[in-house]
């Protein structure tokens, strides 16, 4: 009997040497330390890797937390929240405008260094989202701070008692990072599952050749150079708005600079361009093919050999051009029932 009691004494002690040695953490502290469920983003193999920060690695909880406060109007202090200017079936972008500028798309923001049309805001998507916390919306986090589902959420997802700026930028940045289109057409055509139609082509021979030259700024395939040109939309800069650029530096080799926008779904649009001055694709491209003001700072782009005047496109090659833009369209990604709201 002492014997087997002996033995007995002994595999406790071995058990209980086991786990301290694998370090689990004492039954009293185990609430206090987040589990979460790695979350890995899978851009499609013809994409340039995801940038991610060490210290907002994806997780499908800290996922969902941004999506609910992406919808919430909980961020503002007049109801708007960040889908009411970003609305998913219209390509994460509105009809209409603020502050008498279209709204850039939440589309493929996690490959960008450069924000807004005037380049005004860089860094992650970490920072951005900070400034639309702060900045933007003046986001009043004293009423975040008084929600219990969002102290219980950010308690359990990113370890805090008291919710700050960072935690609800790092939560959206979490969110907006999986806004990746991936499904139009043109995807399809890239990795070999469909064909283009004719018209379809010849528009993206046009797009990817000096005749058309757009792919220089529309950097195949996210579709945006992430940097800031003056393409001759103006010749005198009347608006502080048509600066562009120049509002952030102050340097005269900046005026009229803006950021390339992306492609993407650029067929959902109704508004083109920093003002919105063009309504429809044809009318950019006739004024690509007509329209370029010769100012001292105009992107050597639209000054090479044959371009003194303009594209020169015929009326069919604009008709090619606009029907191979419309590939860029990614009905799943404005459908896609995980971006929607939760609620």
């Amino acid at each position: 009997m002492r014997k087997t009691a002996w033995v007995i004494c002994a595999l406790i002690a071995l058990i209980v040497a086991c786990r301290k040695e694998t370090g689990n953490p004492p039954a009293n502290n185990s609430t206090d330390i987040p589990v979460l469920t790695p979350f890995i983003i899978r851009p499609p193999a013809h994409f340039p890797k995801l940038p991610i920060p060490e210290d907002n690695q994806p997780y499908v909880e800290k996922i969902q937390l941004g999506r609910i406060l992406y919808y919430d109007p909980i961020l503002s202090n007049d109801g708007r929240s960040c889908a009411t200017c970003h609305v998913q079936s219209k390509g994460f972008t509105i009809d209409g405008m603020i502050n008498d500028m279209p709204v850039l798309p939440h589309v493929n923001l996690a490959w960008n260094t450069n924000f807004m049309w005037d380049g005004s805001q860089r860094g992650t998507l970490e920072d951005l989202m900070l400034f639309e916390v702060k900045d933007f919306f003046g986001t009043d986090i004293a009423k975040v701070n008084a929600s219990a589902k969002y102290r219980e959420l950010f308690k359990k997802y990113f370890a805090v008692d008291n919710i700050t700026y960072k935690e609800v930028s790092y939560a959206l940045a979490q969110f907006v990072r999986t806004l990746i289109s991936r499904d139009t057409k043109y995807d399809a055509y890239l990795q070999g599952y469909t064909s283009l139609s004719y018209d379809e082509l010849q528009g993206r021979n046009i797009f990817f050749s000096e005749k058309g030259d757009c792919y220089h700024c529309h950097v195949n395939p996210v579709l945006t150079d992430n940097l800031l040109h003056n393409i001759g939309l103006d010749s005198l800069y009347t608006k502080e708005m048509d600066k562009g650029l120049y509002n952030v530096t102050h340097d005269n080799k900046d005026l009229g600079k803006f950021r390339t926008p992306n492609l993407r779904n650029v067929g959902l649009r109704k508004r083109y361009m920093h003002d919105g001055r063009f309504q429809t694709l044809e009318e950019v491209i006739e004024f690509y093919n007509s329209g370029v003001r010769k100012v001292t700072n105009l992107d050597p782009i639209m000054t090479k050999a044959g371009k003194e005047n303009g594209l020169q496109l015929s009326e069919l090659e604009k008709h090619q051009l606009v029907a191979f833009l419309q590939t860029f369209t990614d009905a799943t990604f404005t459908s896609d029932t995980s971006l929607s709201n939760p609620e």
